[in-house]
């Protein structure tokens, strides 16, 4: 009582009264005492997190180059955090079925304090994820979302906003009466690439309308894939006159419009990767969108631990991470 006298500011006496029903008191008085309590509690239970090693699993469906970024954005940040010891546990991989998110996920329950998780939007990983939550772990998802599940909060940009804007950039650029835009996506099961494409459809049918736009899937962002997917749909179709990639690949995509003797006029992509910086420099991509990975990780740790009362939970938490539209000029080296 005295503990919590001191955290409310108010007398021993009144603490004393209120916990006890000795007589009325005060509704705000009684908030206060409660609010004091949980402040305790909450210091207690950080107090107790300090110097132990807390693990959080990283689990990520997306090509090397990608993960290369964000494992580079995740450590960095641990240092935000020195009352705690997190250790970053990696999983990350090119080719990666349903169940085996799913198997990983149910491994890494084991003993992880959260998960950080990219994947395909599945119906399948839904119940898995609740259940991690029943058993007192968290998930995030990051840059693309699972909406149906328990997840505690999707950290990532807008990618409907994100295509948007690459559909009023590509339109200050296309100045013909009419021609083909290239929309290309590493699948369709990732719910944020499938954002990102509806808002570039919807960008151009407002600010380009007399373009059309031939939507290509298929190879998850991996050159190679990427390669056979855009050059089986050349075989068909070569008319292309813009081209916004919404998850990589680019070299692949790059080569087989080079077979094909396609320059497009504007070439829009997403992620300031080793790949991408390298074709902005040599020129084959005008523009990327990307947002801070850094702000990302940090929201990401400051989730997980509010989960467990480690931290205060934030009642002013961002929606969404700010887009960034990056061309040669302004790219950092």
């Amino acid at each position: 009582m005295k503990q919590i006298a001191a955290q409310s500011g108010l007398s021993l006496a009144t603490v004393d009264r209120a916990l006890h029903q000795r007589g009325k008191v005060h509704p705000q008085t009684l908030h206060r005492i409660k609010q004091a309590m949980a402040d305790l509690d909450l210091q207690q239970k950080a107090s107790q997190a300090r110097g132990r090693t807390i693990y959080f699993d990283v689990i990520m469906h997306t090509p090397v180059r990608f993960s290369e970024l964000v494992r580079e954005a995740f450590i960095s940040q641990i240092s935000s955090f020195v009352s705690f010891r997190i250790q970053l546990r990696f999983h990350c991989y090119e080719n990666m079925t349903v169940a085996d998110v799913d198997a990983l996920l149910k491994k890494c329950a084991v003993s992880s304090h959260g998960i950080i998780l990219k994947a395909i939007n599945a119906p399948e990983l839904v119940p898995t994820i609740e259940n991690l939550i029943k058993q007192r772990i968290p998930v995030v998802t990051i840059v693309t979302d699972i909406p149906d599940s328990a997840r505690l909060r999707y950290i990532g940009m807008d990618n409907y906003t994100a295509g948007k804007a690459a559909a009023y950039m590509m339109s200050k650029w296309l100045k013909t009466e009419s021609g083909c835009i290239a929309a290309i996506t590493g699948s369709e099961e990732f719910i944020g690439e499938q954002e990102r494409i509806g808002g570039f459809i919807s960008g151009i049918g407002q600010f380009i309308p007399h373009y059309k736009i031939a939507v290509i899937s298929g190879g998850f962002g991996i050159d190679r894939l990427m390669y056979e997917c855009v050059s089986q749909f050349l075989h068909h179709d070569r008319q292309i006159d813009a081209v916004y990639t919404v998850g990589g690949g680019n070299s692949g995509i790059l080569q087989a419009l080079a077979e094909q003797n396609i320059n497009p006029g504007a070439f829009i992509g997403h992620d300031l990767d080793r790949e991408n910086r390298a074709l902005m420099q040599a020129g084959k991509i005008d523009v990327l969108i990307e947002h801070n990975l850094q702000l990302d990780a940090q929201n990401a740790f400051k989730t997980l631990l509010a989960f467990h009362r480690f931290l205060p939970e934030s009642d002013n938490q961002t929606p969404y991470s700010r887009i960034n539209i990056i061309t040669r000029f302004n790219m950092s080296f």
